[in-house]
């Protein structure tokens, strides 16, 4: 069921094929329409992310979806229907959304329907258009930061912290009570990180044998692990700073994967999006003022130019704004 004030038909972005960014056109399809267990969202905002590319190129695309598929698996806005099981959310609410299945398609439209189990309120503190691009790297962080189990006041390492998911890992892991060395890009990502409460800031692109010195000085313990959003040379050096029984955690998709060495523990791990985690994100996120670091917005209209920028350097994340 459709609210009266809901329009039949939408602005999307979507694809009939796949390839580059010129396959994403703009069109009107119908507005979808609402289970028991879904709630429909007038979408002030999506996020832009490396897996909307994947999706676009067929290489990692949601089961059940089908052509004309409208990506967009992180976004924000207002709920305008409720379905008749959905508890705990209602009309009017403000909410963001990680839409890990959306076989009615994504958020790179003016509505989108989505399981409630996967809604969650923005969190205070956090501007709602920021709100569009937060769900899906924070979830990830924080399942990487679950899946390195520090306790609190160990010291850790976060290579690629200036990027989408590592500018967020920094606030989690801080109020996480650990110790945050983050590895950044540039001097622009050395001053965010430091602004987001890392108590060490270094910048990725320096001499790697000075980098590794910084880090032993700050800890000479060692660090008792690496969250790594990026892999390569410099990384597999920075391992050398890991106290005895330390481990690396990496996302999937980490390319080249972290090497494994004695003494080493290498773990991969995924996201998890599900009713508990998503109320655990808001927790921390709301225990003090949190940053979604939007290196730069695009209307509906530029979406190929946002999937040109996301081949491109830029610090923290992308945004499609919507309403």
């Amino acid at each position: 069921m459709i609210d009266g004030d809901v329009p039949e038909r939408m602005q999307v972005a979507a694809f009939d094929e796949f390839g580059g960014p010129e396959v994403i056109t703009l069109r009107k399809l119908p507005v979808p329409e609402v289970a028991a267990d879904e709630v429909l969202i007038k979408v002030l905002s999506a996020g832009v992310g490396v897996w909307d590319v994947f999706e676009r190129q067929g290489v990692l695309v949601p089961e059940g979806t089908e052509f004309p598929i409208v990506p967009g698996s992180d976004g924000a806005g207002t709920v305008v229907t409720v379905g008749s099981q959905v508890t705990g959310i209602a009309e009017g609410d403000l909410v963001y959304v990680s839409a890990t299945t959306r076989p009615k398609g994504g958020f790179y439209a003016e509505y989108a329907v989505a399981k409630a189990e996967y809604v969650a309120k923005v969190p205070d503190g956090v501007p709602a258009e920021h709100a569009g691009a937060l769900s899906t790297d924070a979830l990830t962080a924080l399942a990487g930061l679950d899946a390195l189990g520090l306790p609190s006041n160990a010291w850790l390492l976060i290579f690629g912290a200036s990027g989408g998911q590592g500018h967020l890992a920094v606030q989690l892991a801080k109020r996480q009570g650990l110790n945050v060395i983050a590895v950044a890009s540039g001097p622009d990502g050395v001053a965010l990180v430091t602004r987001l409460g890392a108590d060490v800031s270094l910048d990725g692109h320096g001499d790697t044998a000075e980098l590794l010195a910084r880090i032993r000085d700050s800890a000479p313990d060692g660090v008792a692990g690496i969250l790594a959003m990026a892999g390569g040379e410099t990384l597999d050096r920075l391992t050398e700073a890991l106290a005895d029984g330390g481990a690396v955690a990496f996302a999937h998709g980490v390319r080249p994967e972290p090497s494994e060495r004695p003494g080493v523990q290498v773990r991969a791990y995924d996201g998890v999006s599900n009713p508990r985690q998503l109320q655990r994100l808001n927790e921390l996120i709301e225990a003090g003022p949190f940053v979604v670091h939007v290196a730069e917005k695009f209307p509906l209209g530029k979406v190929r130019e946002a999937h040109q920028r996301l081949e491109t350097s830029y610090l923290g994340k992308l945004l499609l704004t919507i309403a």
